[in-house]
């Protein structure tokens, strides 16, 4: 037979199945036991007890308890948490007394004993059931029994006397046990209906619990350090403790154990920066209203890694009061973020930075005023065209990262070279002396050979803020493209070439 004791249940209708399979369990065990009620008999009579009753008779007693028994047994097996189980039961115990007092065994309180085990299955409908058929039994059996006591009892003259006399204090006892059983009978199944509903919901905030447990779980193979912070018992606890210890903090607390144990590993200029981020005392009125927050700070011992605060639990104004604090280590995402941003700023040949880069460094001189001493120098290779088409890309190519090598080495700490197409490039520098700079330029140019190039001319041009202080950068970029291909022209002149055919 199934076992029932153990379950957890949460549902008012389940737990009344179950409790009768108990209580069917139970009644079975007792009429095993109540087998022994013969013997008891016999005992009785043998001390002068139970004078009208025969050993035989107790023998007859005991026969039919086991029948009675049995029968049980082999109903509840088969309807274990049925309404016929139960009903049949009880009724069972009530052919019991009716057999008992038949045999001249009296026991007048177990006739109510019955409505009172009835109570046991928590069922109204069971319980006035149960009490309609102990009063219908114990009428019965007071019918049968009355021929015989109203004759041993000079009290009574007549049988119709015992039985009014015997049935008067049976309906009193009846109707104050059916008001008091039925009440009990309420007040239980209304104890337990609430005992379940309060269990229901502890079992759902277990539940609720569990699965935050198995997503914190998950998040502490992916997190360096989990903690959560409780702001209602002021506790910090960390996931991956295996000590699972609880660190308390108060209002005046700062800072928590790890943040303090953290920030001696962060570089000392994000130092004052992870402080402010990781303050305990600001951090709900930062959260509040959001999801997450986070920072990203560099480690002397793992490089950059992300501290991030995720709101659990809020209360009703919506401030935090549970939250996961987590570190992670981000130094490759950085590193590759790093790699991703120098590949798109920089051109693949000549490894300078490109157009683009150029571009955005331009914007921002058109939201801050330039320097006095900003210079952008353009510069342009010479014979290009001619080299490719006599000596191959190749041999162009060459030409090109060669010309770059010479602009960086000129230009050196001076600022920034930019290649913006195919021959072109600019440097935005900051020197007092721009010409001397666009010649530096010219004469690094002019002592490199390559593989297929026996030198490189460049074309320059420069145009310095100090100069031309009236003009915004783009002018200024203008009048240095405007001096480069004046720079050109004379090349080309000097050196007897048709600027139409290159």
């Amino acid at each position: 037979m199934k076992d029932t004791s153990e379950k957890n249940y949460t549902d008012y209708e389940a737990f009344i199945r179950g409790n009768r399979i108990k209580v069917n369990q139970y009644l079975n065990f007792v009429m095993w036991f109540c087998i022994l009620t013969g013997p008891a008999i016999a005992v009785g009579k043998l001390n002068g007890l139970y004078r009208d009753v025969t050993y035989m008779t107790c023998v007859y007693i005991s026969l039919f308890v086991l029948m009675l028994a049995v029968i049980h047994l082999l109903i509840i097996k088969k309807w274990s948490d049925s309404y016929v189980a139960s009903v049949i039961t009880l009724m069972l115990f009530e052919l019991l007394l009716i057999f008992m007092a038949y045999s001249h065994v009296q026991i007048y309180m177990t006739w109510f004993l019955v409505p009172l085990l009835s109570i046991l299955f928590c069922d109204t409908t069971i319980f006035l059931f149960s009490v309609l058929v102990n009063f219908s039994m114990m009428t019965v059996s007071t019918w049968l029994i009355t021929p015989y006591y109203s004759q041993v009892n000079a009290a009574f003259e007549t049988t119709t006397d015992y039985f009014t006399d015997r049935m008067g204090g049976n309906v009193i006892e009846t109707l104050i046990m059916t008001l008091v059983g039925y009440l009990m009978t309420m007040l239980a199944s209304g104890y337990f209906k609430k005992l379940i509903e309060n269990n229901k919901e502890i079992n759902q905030r277990n539940d609720e619990i569990l699965k935050n447990m198995d997503l914190l779980s998950s998040m502490a193979e992916i997190y360096d350090n989990v903690n959560i912070l409780d702001f209602i018992e002021m506790t910090e606890f960390s996931v991956r403790d295996k000590n699972s210890r609880k660190f308390r903090f108060n209002e005046d607390t700062t800072h928590t154990i790890m943040n303090q144990r953290i920030k001696d590993t962060v570089i000392v200029d994000q130092r004052e920066g992870f402080l402010t981020f990781t303050n305990l005392q600001t951090l709900r009125s930062r959260l509040k209203g959001k999801k997450i927050i986070y920072g990203e700070f560099i480690s002397v011992e793992i490089g950059w890694f992300r501290a991030q605060y995720i709101t659990v639990e809020t209360g009703e104004d919506g401030t935090p009061t549970m939250i996961i604090y987590t570190t992670q280590n981000i130094d490759n995402d950085k590193r590759r973020e790093e790699h991703l941003i120098r590949i798109s700023m920089t051109d693949e040949m000549t490894r300078l930075y490109n157009r683009r880069s150029y571009e955005e460094n331009i914007s921002e001189y058109k939201e801050k005023e330039m320097e006095d001493d900003l210079v952008i120098v353009a510069a342009d290779i010479n014979g290009l065209k001619v080299v490719n088409d006599t000596k191959g890309h190749v041999a162009g190519d060459e030409l090109i990262r060669g010309a770059a090598n010479c602009i960086v080495s000129a230009v050196g700490k001076l600022g920034r070279v930019f290649r913006i197409g195919g021959d072109e490039f600019v440097a935005i520098i900051r020197t007092s002396d721009a010409e001397s700079a666009a010649n530096y330029i010219k004469g690094k140019a002019n002592t490199w050979h390559g593989a297929y190039n026996d030198c490189v001319h460049l074309a320059v041009g420069f145009a310095a803020k100090r100069d031309n202080p009236n003009v915004d950068i783009n002018e200024l970029g203008k009048i240095a493209d405007a001096m480069m291909y004046e720079d050109k022209e004379k090349y080309y002149k000097e050196n007897g070439i048709d600027r139409r055919k290159v």
